[in-house]
Parts: C-alpha cells; sequence; structure tokens
C-alpha cells in the first residue's frame, strides 16, 4: 500500500469516504487494509461483489441494512474459556437475528440473481439453538428474565416478597413512633446507602428501639434504622448477592454452551462483517453514481465519459457540471501526451484516469460507462505536485529527477505512469532535451501513459506516426479567453500565453517585444496550432450539425416509407372491401332489375304499377348513393386513425428521450425509501443512535417497547423512543471527534432550566463527610452534562479530611484535567477549584 501514490491521486479520500460508511470495526478494518490488486480475476470478483451489492441497495427492500454489530471481540475470548456479559449477550442475539435475515434472503432469492454473495453465504449458519438459548435468558427489553433459572425465580420472588414485608412493617413502625411523638408528623421513611431509615429526634433516640445509622449535618435527626427490621434488610441484602451470583452463574453456564458454536458463530460474525463492507463499498459507489467496467483481455485503455468522483462532488455543492473525459490508449498509442494553456484541465485529465484506474484495481466501482475498458497495471507510478524537501536536499527538479529514476528502474507494458509538467522547473532547453529522452525511452518500453506538457519538442515527437505516443489538447475559447475544459486526442495544443496576458492587461509594447524575443517560428507555430483547433472546432460544429441533419433525414425517411406502406395497405384493404361490397350491390341489383322487371310483365305494362315499381327502382339507387358516402366517411375516419397513431408514436419517443431523468428519480427514490427504511426499523442493542433533544450519541444497550437505555460515555439514560434517533457509524464518529476537540453545550428545556439554576461554586461547609461526597457527585456530574469549564468548593480547613475526601472522590471523574486549592488570596486550602476538559 503506497500512501503517497494513494493521497497523490486521491484515492485516501475515496478510502476514507468508504470506511465512513460502515457499521462494524471488521469492515473499517477491511477498507483500511484492502490493497492494490493485480489479479485481474480477483479485481473481477470484487467489483461482482460490490455490484450485487449495489443493485440489492437499490431494489430490494427485504435485505437487512441495519442491525451490523461487532461479535468476534467478545467471541474469541469465550472460545478461550472466558464468561458473557448482559451487554455482549444482547449483541449477540442482535447480530444472529442480522445473519438470518440475510441468510434468508439469499436463500430465497432466485438462483443466478446474485450469484458471488450467494457464494459468500454458502456454509454459514445461524445456529436457531443459540438464538431459543438467547431468548430463554433474555426478555425483549435486553435484561435477565425471572425465569432464566428457576433459583432465579425464586431469589427475585423472595426478594418482592420480603421488600414488600419491610415496607409494610416500616410504615407500621413510623406511625407508632408518630403516635409516641418520636418523629414529626410530616416525616416520612428515608432511604440511605439502600436501608430504610427512620428519622427520630436526636434528643429522643434512646427511646427508639434501633440502631443509629446516619445523623443530618445539623445533628437535629437522628436516622434509625429500627431492630426488628435489620434482620429483614439483612435478608434481602443477601437475596440480591445471591441474585447476582444467579446471573453470573448463568452466562457462565450460558458460555459454556456457546463454546461449541463459537467458531461458528465467528464464521457468521465475518460474514456479516464482510456484507458490510461490501455495503458500504456499494453506498459510496451510489453516492459517485459509479458502474462496473470491462477488465480489458487486449491491453486497451478505454474510458468513456469518466468523471473526478471527488471533483465531481465539489462541483455539485456549487451547483456546477462537470465536464466527462473520454480516453483511449492501445498497445499501438499507449502514451498521451496533453498540451493546452494552464488551468485549463490537463492535470484533472491525468488525475481523473490515474485514480479510476486505482480504484478500478482497488475492486471498486468507477463513475463512467460501463462500457469502458480498463487493463490490469503491475504498478502506478507518478510525478505529480512539487515533492521539495529541506530535510532531503531536494528542490522541485531534483524531485522531479528522483521521480523519472524510479520509473526508469521498474517501467515496463504492464506500468502506468502519470506525469504532470513534463520537465518543467529547470532550463527550458535542457529540460526539454531531457524530458524528450525520457519520454523516448518510455515509449520504446511500451509503458502506458497520461503526461502534460508545455514542451514544443515533445509535441513535435508525439506527432511522428512512428512512435506510439499521442497528441492531446486541451480545449480553449480563444474569444473569450476561457477553458472549455474538453480534451481533443490527435492535435498538440497551444498554450496561450500571449492571449491569457492580453486578457490579464499586460502592455500590448510588452506582448509585441515578447513574441519578437520568442522569435517567428515559436509564434508562427502557436499561431497555426491556434488556427487547427479553430478549424477543428468549426468543423466539428460542421459536422455535428451535419450529422443531426443526416439523423433527421433518415427519421423523416422511415417515417415517409412507413407511412407510404401504410397507405398501400390501406389502399388493398379498402380495394378489397370495395370488391366486395360492389359485388353485393350488383347481385342487389340484378334481383331489382328483375324483380322490376317480373312486376312489369305481370302487371301487363299497366301505367300506374309501372310507375311503382320505377319509384322502387329509384329509391334503391338512391340508397347505392348513400352507401357510397358512408364508405367515403368510413376512409376518412381510416385516415384519422392513422394520423392519431402517429401522434401518439411521437409522444413515446419524447417519454423515452426523458428516460434517463425518470431512472436517476427512480434511484433517488430507491435511495430515499432505503434511508427511510433504515431510520425506521426498531431499535437493537449495539446500535449507534442520537439524543433529538441535545444531539448527544450514544449506544443503544437495553430497549423495551416504550423506552431505551442509551450509554452516552460512562453514563447510562433512559430515554422514551421517540427522543431517539438511529445514526450511521459515520454520523457517531464525527460527532464522538468533535467531542473530544471541545467541550459540548448542549441546549435543551430541561438542561437551560438546570444551567439557569446551577452555580459554580458549591457551599458544603458544616455537612458531615457522607453527605458531602453526596453533594459533590451530584455537583460534579451536573458540571460535566452542562458543560462547564471549572468550579469552586467550598468545604472549609477545619481538620483538612472533608477536603481529602472531596479531592480523592473528584480526582476519579473522567473528564476532570486537574484538582487544586484555591490561591490563598482567595481562600487556600478551604476551596477545592476543579477544572474540566
Amino acid at each position: 500500500m503506497d500512501a503517497r501514490l494513494e493521497a497523490k491521486l486521491g484515492f485516501d479520500k475515496v478510502r476514507q469516504a468508504i470506511e465512513g460508511r460502515c457499521s462494524t470495526d471488521y469492515a473499517a478494518a477491511r477498507v483500511a487494509g484492502e490493497e492494490f490488486c493485480t489479479d485481474a480475476v480477483q479485481i473481477h470478483r470484487r467489483h461482482l461483489l460490490t455490484d450485487e451489492m449495489r443493485l440489492i441497495l437499490m431494489f430490494e427492500d427485504n435485505f437487512p441494512t441495519s442491525g451490523y454489530i461487532d461479535a468476534i471481540p467478545f467471541l474469541e475470548p469465550i472460545g478461550k474459556s472466558a464468561s458473557i456479559d448482559i451487554l455482549s449477550l444482547g449483541k449477540l442475539r442482535t447480530l444472529l437475528d442480522t445473519l438470518r435475515k440475510a441468510l434468508h434472503f439469499f436463500h430465497t432469492v432466485k438462483e443466478g440473481i446474485y450469484p458471488n454473495l450467494q457464494h459468500l453465504a454458502a456454509g454459514v449458519n445461524a445456529p436457531a439453538e443459540v438464538m431459543q438459548r438467547i431468548d430463554a435468558i433474555l426478555d425483549r427489553h435486553g435484561e435477565i428474565k425471572d425465569t432464566a433459572s428457576d433459583e432465579l425465580y425464586r431469589i427475585r420472588k423472595s426478594i418482592k416478597e420480603k421488600e414488600i414485608n419491610v415496607s409494610r412493617r416500616m410504615n407500621a413502625i413510623l406511625r407508632q413512633a408518630q403516635q409516641d411523638g418520636l418523629v414529626e408528623a410530616d416525616a416520612s421513611v428515608s432511604i440511605r446507602d439502600g436501608k430504610m431509615l427512620i428519622p427520630v429526634a436526636s434528643a429522643k433516640k434512646r427511646q427508639f428501639q434501633g440502631f443509629m445509622y446516619d445523623e443530618s449535618a445539623t445533628g437535629k435527626t437522628a436516622f434509625m434504622e429500627p431492630a426488628e427490621i435489620v434482620s429483614l434488610q439483612n435478608e434481602i441484602a443477601q437475596l440480591y448477592f445471591d441474585q447476582t451470583r444467579e446471573i453470573n452463574r448463568i452466562l457462565y453456564e450460558f458460555a459454556e454452551f456457546l463454546r461449541p458454536f463459537v467458531p461458528e458463530l465467528i464464521a457468521g460474525a465475518t460474514f456479516v462483517g464482510e456484507l458490510d463492507f461490501c455495503m458500504a463499498k456499494a453506498q459510496v459507489a451510489l453516492d459517485y453514481i459509479a458502474g462496473m467496467p470491462v477488465v480489458s483481455t487486449d491491453g486497451s485503455l478505454s474510458l468513456r465519459k469518466a468523471r473526478h468522483p471527488l471533483l465531481e462532488k465539489s462541483l455539485r455543492k456549487e451547483k456546477k457540471e462537470i465536464v466527462p473525459l473520454t480516453v483511449t490508449l492501445t498497445p499501438e498509442k499507449h502514451i498521451l501526451l496533453i498540451s493546452g494553456p494552464n488551468a485549463g484541465g490537463k492535470s484533472v485529465c491525468l488525475k481523473t484516469v490515474g485514480l479510476l484506474q486505482y480504484m478500478f484495481q482497488w475492486g471498486m466501482l468507477i463513475p463512467t460507462s460501463e462500457t469502458s475498458e480498463l487493463p490490469v497495471f503491475d504498478r502506478i507510478m507518478v510525478s505529480i505536485g512539487d515533492d521539495q524537501s529541506l530535510e532531503n536536499d531536494l528542490s522541485t527538479y531534483s524531485s522531479f529527477l528522483t521521480d523519472m529514476k524510479a520509473m526508469l528502474e521498474v517501467a515496463d507494458k504492464r506500468t502506468l505512469v502519470l506525469i504532470d509538467e513534463f520537465g518543467s522547473g529547470t532550463e527550458p532547453a535542457a529540460g526539454g532535451a531531457i524530458a524528450e529522452a525520457i519520454l523516448h525511452e518510455l515509449d520504446t518500453r511500451g509503458a502506458y501513459g497520461i503526461i502534460t506538457t508545455h514542451f514544443t519538442n515533445l509535441k513535435l515527437y508525439a506527432s511522428s506516426a512512428e512512435t506510439g505516443v499521442v497528441n492531446g489538447a486541451m480545449q480553449f475559447d480563444a474569444q473569450t479567453v476561457a477553458p472549455l475544459f474538453q480534451l481533443e486526442v490527435g492535435l498538440p495544443g497551444s498554450s496561450f500565453a500571449f492571449e491569457l496576458a492580453r486578457k490579464m492587461g499586460l502592455p500590448e509594447a510588452i506582448l509585441h517585444d515578447a513574441e519578437e524575443r520568442a522569435g517567428e517560428q515559436f509564434v508562427g507555430i502557436e499561431r497555426n496550432l491556434r488556427k487547427i483547433a479553430r478549424s477543428r472546432r468549426q468543423l466539428d460544429e460542421k459536422l455535428t450539425r451535419i450529422r443531426a441533419t443526416d439523423k433527421t433525414l433518415e427519421g423523416l425517411t422511415d417515417r415517409y416509407e412507413k407511412e407510404l406502406e401504410e397507405i398501400k395497405e390501406m389502399r388493398r384493404r379498402i380495394l378489397d372491401e370495395a370488391r366486395a361490397e360492389a359485388e353485393k350491390i350488383v347481385q342487389g341489383a340484378n334481383k331489382q332489375v328483375e324483380s322490376t322487371i317480373r312486376t312489369i310483365r305481370e302487371a301487363q305494362a299497366e301505367k300506374a304499377q309501372t310507375k311503382e315499381a320505377r319509384a322502387e327502382l329509384q329509391g334503391f339507387l338512391g340508397a347505392l348513393a348513400e352507401g357510397r358516402s358512408k364508405r367515403d366517411a368510413y376512409i376518412d375516419q381510416k385516415l384519422q386513425t392513422v394520423k392519431e397513431r402517429k401522434e401518439r408514436e411521437q409522444a413515446r419517443k419524447r417519454k423515452r428521450a426523458d428516460g434517463e431523468t425518470l431512472r436517476q428519480m427512480e434511484q433517488q427514490e430507491a435511495e430515499a425509501r432505503k434511508l427511510a427504511a433504515f431510520r425506521s426499523a426498531p431499535l437493537k442493542v449495539g446500535e449507534k443512535v442520537r439524543i433529538k433533544d441535545n444531539g448527544m450519541v450514544g449506544e443503544v444497550a437495553v430497549v423495551s417497547t416504550k423506552a431505551v437505555s442509551v450509554m452516552v460515555g460512562n453514563i447510562t439514560t433512559k430515554l422514551p423512543l421517540d427522543r431517539v434517533e438511529r445514526i450511521t457509524a459515520n454520523e457517531f464518529k464525527a460527532v464522538a471527534k468533535a467531542a473530544d476537540n471541545k467541550p459540548r453545550q448542549i441546549y435543551d428545556t430541561a438542561m437551560t432550566e438546570r444551567k439557569a439554576r446551577f452555580k459554580l461554586e458549591l457551599d458544603v461547609r458544616g455537612e458531615r463527610v457522607n453527605d458531602a461526597l453526596e453533594i459533590v457527585m451530584k455537583y460534579i456530574d451536573d458540571a460535566i452534562m452542562l458543560g462547564v469549564p471549572s468550579v469552586r468548593i467550598l468545604h472549609g480547613k477545619g481538620t483538612g479530611a472533608l477536603r481529602e475526601e472531596i479531592q480523592k472522590y473528584v480526582r476519579t471523574v473522567p473528564g476532570v484535567v486537574s484538582v487544586s486549592d484555591e490561591h490563598v488570596q482567595f481562600g487556600g486550602s478551604g476551596v477545592t477549584v476543579v477544572n474540566f476538559d
């Protein structure tokens, strides 16, 4: 792994983007450890896995996209005889649930749709007996069930019964003490260190049957533990110890049960991690609108409509469009020499080819047409930017020569070299000569390369048909003196130095002098290059118009030919129908004439009957005329139908022209559905969440139907489900990193009220040590939560015992930077100053 190469090409940022999409540490480690590959089969397999996952994310709604948990860190110790804790048990259940859903998806999907991911899932299992055993131990909130064992059920039942008895007896004792005048009428049972105590006036404590456990700071109240309650509370305390031991026994027993399944579970966790790794790559590929290119078998490099992903992302923020790049290199013409003005896009073209080739061989989909073909190189070597170093005594040109030496040592037909500003940094004549000699050597060895330069002698070298080097020019609009960022292969580019100088406002006299000093030959070459570029652009524009006209004519010709065929078919059909109808008419006319003649003969040519027969014949002829009118109307109707069909066909063509936009909208809708599913899926133990009110992030420890316990640092807080939202690992890391850099200030209603009531100085003078420590603990917790930079604790000097205990405790609190006595002028050792990070 060449960190310098990745930084030069920008792949380090691509790697960071993929790592930020990982949910597990396993996947993040895979991203960090994945290397540039030179095996075509392995590269193709990486592409297929990523592309299949990309299609799953776009079109499959029943594939699990959440619940990816790291389980290997606690599974491996279990395999070596370690036990398991409750949190890890909850994580294991989440892992098995995700694994079960993923395996179900790949086992039920049609064979051959996602063959490589299905092959990855082959042999992986989610042991049902392990899941059943976990469900028997944990409830849906992640707590140990009462029924996890008979002994635990008995212990917890006894605890509940004894606590109820103690509570009832304490209330009875309190009422009796109030009746005896030993306790004030409005007093209630007090809880200290988990013990239930009766607050008795100190003057009457000897009249109370019990033991004094504590005393108030003023000494007026004694907190008494009734004698008859002591044994009950001791029994309850013992039961809690028994409960802890029983839970540990259950977990240890489960670990013993789990140990034979550990290799199988580690394989499942590895599979889940691989899915997370593929999913992170696929999500970034969707962000880049990337596709899977073809692995070239004939040594050609053909990038079609390639886009630099980092530049495109940056331009998108500015609401600008990137200009796609099309580059072709073959074994015959294997080096592209790009020339043109500064800031015209030469370096972008070079870095685009380098970055996409590196992404391709790393196993990533690339933002280019899927008809693009890329070969597999053994190495990519670059000379980009200025690597001058004072420590190594390297100047700009010395650094360039160092890069050239390294390239010439290993360059061959399976090497891609990327050289920016070839030969610059020294005297032009010598630099150009050395650059031409190096270019000739790279050409002779058959190395592939993208090289940018301004040197004319290199352009002339590439113009020879006998070399493997081809010229390329970045197009430039001479009228507006602005780059077009379009690469034109086959012609050298002009530097447009004089035009840029005129645009920047240099005096014309200086420019004339410069042109004379440059020499007629140089100025003539530059002028001819500009003319060629201008003529080429004009020819391209004319060719584009001619192609558009030809396409239009072809469309019209096809349309007219089709319409002619339809008209011929219609004419044939109408004639056939007319012939058939004419035969019917003739037959009818013959019958009518015969009938008329017969009528006249039978009536012996009586005048009235003859007149009636003629009238009937005239009526028949009128009916024939009406039939012709109907036939004409029928033909008109058919022609109108043809016209309407033409209009519908044109409407369909317009819809097809908008197909690309519709596909992009469908992709965006699919991504939106995935994000909504990710946000709305039920929370699971071990997932990362954000508290909506204050923006703090943490890890899910326990989940219930109405609430969730979230671990924020060392603090666990219980919140309603609607006050938290699932976040990605990238969002969690970003917030955690920001929290490491500076204190977090939380703004919500409750915190605002607490901050308003909070004072930067706490006075515990006169308090007993235990009472003072309780007050200080709560005060320090509030200070940390509110992001206070420092506080002062007034405890007085006295014997120094209170000061010593407070400072000893505060030094153990995470987040405390320093604990010290106040300056003598402001209280000295009677005041402790606490500073937070």
